[in-house]
């Protein structure tokens, strides 16, 4: 399976609590803090919620080329499995 990695960039002051737990339960805890997640469709899940406050695998994850790379890792999996 491949791996994604998830970087905290915007401070999520002002948010909802859950999209604050959600990047809790990600594992990010200061901006700019990095993590190395598999990317199944949980952890897609999570980074698709919080993907205004986040970058995945440099590109950020609101971005065309942070949505494409989702959704790469989507079909890639799919094709895996």
């Amino acid at each position: 399976m491949t791996t994604v990695r998830v970087t905290y960039r915007k401070s999520a002051i002002g948010y909802a609590w859950d999209q604050k737990a959600t990047l809790a339960a990600l594992g990010l805890r200061k901006l700019n803090h990095t993590v190395e997640h598999e990317a199944t469709p949980s952890i897609r899940g999570m980074v698709h919620k919080v993907r205004h406050l986040v970058a995945v695998n440099g590109e950020p994850a609101d971005s065309p080329a942070g949505v494409a790379l989702l959704q790469d890792l989507a079909a890639g999996s799919e094709n895996a499995a």
